[in-house]
């Protein structure tokens, strides 16, 4: 092989291998999420009130980045309505439920109960779209809700009690909202950029969000912070939103949505082995059945009539 030849095939490798690595980055981001919120919630901050640090700041970074790369900026109005639907499942209900659900139950359990949200979307897809249920979605569906249904009857004894049940359900009724905003984007998507929806996704959904998350916000004790809870907010805030989101979207442009999705199944591995180091979470025999159950509901919901196994 040549000089030039060899040169050409490592410029391909590494054009190969930056999304790869873009993508499997967001989701160690996602992956250590988890335990960050759990971390920092509630004794720093409640919920609602770090949602809307969240928000506010990777709103601000996203509309930065528009005007450092001179993106459009604006959007036609017969697209207000989608645009404000897409803000309030995609960011309001899902975020909220999301942090409040993950502070009152397990790291575990919100990363197994996450995963549910392709089979919702497959659902709720086929319902909008009046599509026909095959046999394999249908018996995806039923391993899923079964996995679910598992980790949110068992409630292991810790200090929690009853809030793990209805932390539980906040997860799951998360993976619903976004489930809904999924399939509510696609037709976005297709009129704008990636970047620029979710940049106004994000600040549409902003103004709501301050209404929720403002009295909780100003409580915040900023006295009581070390460097381990700043440097916990930042990885939450800038690393597992505004990051992982910009990553995930240039993943989804090199890679497809399909490869892309498929890397969601590393998110369990890396999220339980932080919960277990940081957090002293155990992995058991039964929430490793009700793992194997959602996946392969979400592998059965994403086959294409049966004929291929893209997600």
């Amino acid at each position: 092989m040549s000089c030039r030849s060899a040169i050409f095939a490592e410029k391909i490798l590494r054009r190969q291998i930056k999304p790869h690595l873009a993508v499997l980055s967001a989701n160690i981001l996602f992956g250590l999420n988890y335990s960050a919120v759990q971390h920092i919630t509630p004794k720093f901050i409640h919920p609602f009130g770090l949602n809307l640090i969240r928000v506010a700041v990777s709103t601000l970074l996203f509309w930065v980045m528009a005007f450092v790369y001179r993106s459009a900026l604006g959007f036609r109005r017969e697209h207000l309505g989608r645009f404000l639907l897409c803000a309030l499942t995609g960011v309001v209900i899902n975020q909220l439920l999301f942090i409040r659900g993950l502070s009152m139950t397990f790291v575990i359990h919100a990363v197994l109960l996450s995963l549910v949200t392709p089979i919702f979307i497959t659902f709720i897809a086929a319902y909008l779209l009046k599509e026909r249920f095959s046999v394999l979605k249908i018996t995806g569906l039923i391993f899923g809700i079964t996995g679910a249904a598992m980790l949110v009857i068992r409630r292991e004894g810790s200090g929690k009690g009853d809030a793990v049940l209805m932390g539980d359900l906040f997860v799951l009724l998360n993976a619903i909202s976004y489930s809904f905003y999924f399939v509510l984007v696609k037709p976005l998507m297709k009129e704008y950029r990636p970047m620029h929806v979710l940049r106004w996704v994000f600040t549409l959904g902003l103004p709501v969000m301050v209404a929720f998350g403002w009295s909780e916000f100003r409580a915040i004790q900023w006295e009581t912070f070390s460097g381990t809870e700043y440097l916990t907010l930042a990885l939450i805030v800038i690393g597992a939103t505004f990051l992982a989101y910009t990553l995930n979207l240039y993943s989804i442009g090199q890679l497809g949505a399909s490869v892309t999705g498929a890397y969601i199944y590393t998110q369990p591995v890396f999220a339980t082995a932080v919960a277990m180091i940081l957090l002293g979470e155990t992995l058991t025999l039964y929430k490793i059945t009700a793992a194997i159950l959602i996946i392969a509901g979400v592998f059965l919901t994403g086959r294409n009539n049966g004929t291929n196994g893209k997600m």
